[in-house]
């Protein structure tokens, strides 16, 4: 998908092996980009991610990606890092925030790409957040993404010479439906994204990212991809 009039067009894609950061890098292969990925291993109790982010980067002919070591397991905070807590599968609450929100995770990660991006050469960095259907975070929001934007124009030497960066988030106002519809355009491997937070061999269905990513897929067309716990819960 990349090609040598590319090479001057490149942007840094913060692929974490779900559907949405495989849809946004096929966007950003689709948009004309040389794709660099950055998958970052937290601490997170559903690592398996990571070998779908490979799998996803070797499907679109990523040449670079990158694999960092942040432990923001050290600390807590988070379900998805802290195996003493038990994460929500109760559905997604719309008025709370849940014990899956990892305290600065978007912040450290932005900043990771910014720096990648300036240090290769790249114009844009693709984000997979998504404001519609999410748990809630803060750190997934327009505005949170416009203050970030700022950001990488003060931050950085060609961000003050006047050529900052660009952060874009093409799912940022879609629904999880949407999101699904774009990624089979796309042609996303959807079977080899990740997004079970449970840490196991298999998705567990029950976890917050199972229900939203189930539900999406049975909506959409495609019930064949949902797990058994999800057809269950919105088959009918």
């Amino acid at each position: 998908m990349n090609n040598a009039a590319s090479e001057l067009n490149k942007a840094v894609v913060l692929l974490s092996g779900g559907l949405d950061s495989a849809t946004v890098a096929a966007q950003a292969c689709a948009d004309g980009y040389t794709v660099i990925a950055l998958s970052c291993r937290y601490g997170q109790r559903h690592e398996r991610e990571l070998e779908s982010a490979r799998q996803i980067a070797t499907h679109l002919d990523i040449q670079e990606h990158y694999v960092m070591d942040v432990n923001l397991a050290q600390w807590g905070g988070s379900s998805l890092t802290d195996r003493v807590l038990n994460l929500p599968q109760s559905g997604v609450d719309p008025e709370g925030i849940p014990s899956t929100y990892v305290p600065g995770r978007n912040t450290v990660f932005i900043a990771l790409a910014l720096s990648l991006a300036e240090a290769k050469g790249a114009t844009a960095i693709y984000l997979g957040i998504n404001a519609i259907d999410y748990s809630g975070y803060p750190d997934c929001r327009p505005e949170y993404l416009a203050a970030y934007q700022v950001l990488a124009g003060l931050s950085s030497k060609i961000g003050v010479e006047g050529q900052a960066i660009q952060l874009i988030a093409p799912l940022v106002k879609d629904t999880k439906v949407d999101i699904v519809r774009r990624a089979v355009q796309l042609g996303v491997p959807i079977a080899q994204t990740w997004s079970c937070y449970a840490g196991q061999v298999e998705p567990c269905g029950r976890c917050d990212s199972c229900r939203i990513r189930d539900r999406a897929l049975i909506e959409a067309g495609y019930p064949e991809l949902a797990t058994t716990v999800g057809k269950e819960l919105y088959a009918s």
